[in-house]
């Protein structure tokens, strides 16, 4: 398997490589926090104050359209995201980073979900606010749409929709191949070449299907897997409930340094803590808007509410669960040499609970992985159409995600995992800059859907009576014809 890396490029290898040293510096660890941070003091730590409000927002059903179709409800568009959130990086993911970063870089990770899922309330929200009609009668929008519209940059929208197409449907679905071909290939020693055959042939299946088969995909195999797999991390944890304490304690030295484990020290664990949980919950970096904006609802904020959840389920619960197993197994490695990735959780699984152990994360992790594949290609299209609704252009652009789902099954970890730090990151860097100079119109719009709550109302978005002016705006206010004729069919339901 080793030689298909042969095939890549010996300049691509380099760009990647000095790409990555370039991006993943201290500066950008900075930013992130900083902008993590702003976001929450200046929606007022809306994460926390409104957590009950974000499960009420989740059950909402969905708003009927213009066309008398049904849209997507919030919980299909929370699943769709949470298809491409909870995969790799909860589980491959989590491992390399406690391997490489030590025990504190779980701390760390819960500090980026924190602030985060204020920085994902507001990309959703914004995400909402300047969605547009799709040509099947519901929604799409995105970073690449509140770049254009609401910042009035098309070319740093265009750039944006560039990077996340190549970044989700290409290098992402490339990592969440792999993974299941690594998963296959130690537990079953399944050939990767098989694996990769059989990942396209479904991934071709699923794709050309449309939004909608992916929606039902997700809200039935993420939640069922999801709450299976922390069922048995909880059973774990009772099992061995008087290694709980110690474990907690050896994760707060460790993120400061007080009880360090490898020689990288604090910088490292806040490092690999960042990075792979920035990949796990996707706050901040301009992807789950994507799915965001397909939901029918009656105010932006509803959606805001429900994907910054989705950080807090991804991260908090998911990655929690594997950081616990992990941890808990008495031969755990550490350091470069040490073993990686899904290898690590499956050892982990199987000291823990038998063969039993490994056999059902190779299930589980299958089933995540293929629902993100088909989740990652959903952005990928949404932001295709932005470019072009050329029919011809998005027929190659599915041939090539169903080619690359198969180029991943067959290449090295690390070249996959080291390719998707690079272009994750470029993809934050240009949506932060964006939902900065937004922000403005986001708290806005959330002081707009707190004073109807208030006022015991249930909260319609008119734009017009926001105070400030906003354009670009397509699917909301007098304009697009929502007003009366929203209300009219709210009154139905």
């Amino acid at each position: 398997m080793k030689n298909f890396d042969d095939f890549i490029p010996g300049w691509f290898k380099t760009f990647v490589e000095v790409g990555n040293e370039l991006i993943w510096s201290q500066y950008l660890i900075g930013l992130l926090l900083t902008v993590g941070f702003f976001f929450t003091i200046g929606s007022r730590f809306v994460q926390f104050r409104w957590f009950k409000e974000m499960f009420r927002a989740l059950t909402e059903k969905p708003e009927t359209l213009d066309t008398g179709k049904k849209g997507i409800s919030p919980f299909q568009a929370f699943a769709i995201s949470a298809g491409s959130r909870v995969g790799t990086g909860n589980i491959a993911g989590v491992a390399t980073a406690i391997v490489l970063g030590g025990p504190g870089a779980v701390f760390w990770m819960w500090i980026i979900a924190f602030i985060g899922a204020a920085s994902a309330f507001v990309e959703a929200t914004l995400a909402q606010v300047y969605k547009v009609p799709d040509k099947d009668g519901g929604f799409r929008g995105g970073p690449a749409y509140y770049i254009t519209k609401g910042l009035n940059q098309k070319w740093l929208g265009i750039v944006f929709t560039v990077l996340i197409t190549v970044t989700f449907a290409f290098v992402f679905n490339t990592v969440q191949s792999n993974t299941i071909a690594e998963s296959l290939k130690t537990q079953y020693h399944i050939s990767p070449i098989i694996t990769g055959i059989v990942l396209a042939i479904l991934t071709g299946v699923i794709i050309f299907g449309g939004v909608r088969s992916i929606a039902k995909l997700s809200s039935t195999i993420v939640p069922i897997m999801a709450l299976i797999y922390i069922a048995i991390v909880f059973i774990i944890l009772i099992l061995n409930i008087d290694k709980v304490i110690p474990m907690l304690v050896m994760i707060i030295q460790s993120a400061f340094g007080m009880n360090q484990v490898i020689g990288g020290g604090v910088g490292f664990a806040v490092l690999q803590g960042v990075k792979r949980g920035l990949f796990s919950n996707e706050a901040g970096m301009g992807s789950a808007p994507n799915a965001a904006a397909t939901a029918a609802v009656s105010h932006p904020v509803k959606q805001g509410l429900i994907q910054s959840l989705g950080v807090f389920f991804d991260t908090m619960l998911v990655c929690t669960a594997t950081a616990i197993m992990i941890l808990l197994y008495s031969g755990l490695e550490f350091g470069e040499k040490a073993p990686q990735g899904v290898e690590v959780t499956q050892t982990a699984l199987n000291a823990h609970l038998g063969s039993f152990g490994g056999i059902f994360l190779t299930v589980a992790i299958t089933l995540f992985a293929f629902s993100s594949l088909v989740g990652n290609y959903y952005y990928g299209q949404s932001n295709i159409e932005f470019l072009s609704r050329n029919k011809a252009i998005l027929f190659v652009f599915r041939c090539l995600v169903v080619v690359l789902v198969f180029v991943g099954a067959v290449v090295k970890t690390e070249t996959v995992w080291s390719t998707a730090d690079l272009f994750m990151g470029l993809m934050a860097i240009v949506n932060i800059i964006a939902i900065i100079g937004l922000s403005n119109i986001a708290f806005s719009v959330m002081k707009d859907y707190q004073r109807q709550r208030k006022a015991g109302k249930r909260p319609i978005f008119r734009p017009e009576e926001l105070e400030i002016n906003l354009f670009g705006i397509e699917c909301w206010g007098k304009d697009a014809k929502t007003v009366e004729e929203y209300e009219n069919k709210l009154k139905k339901h």
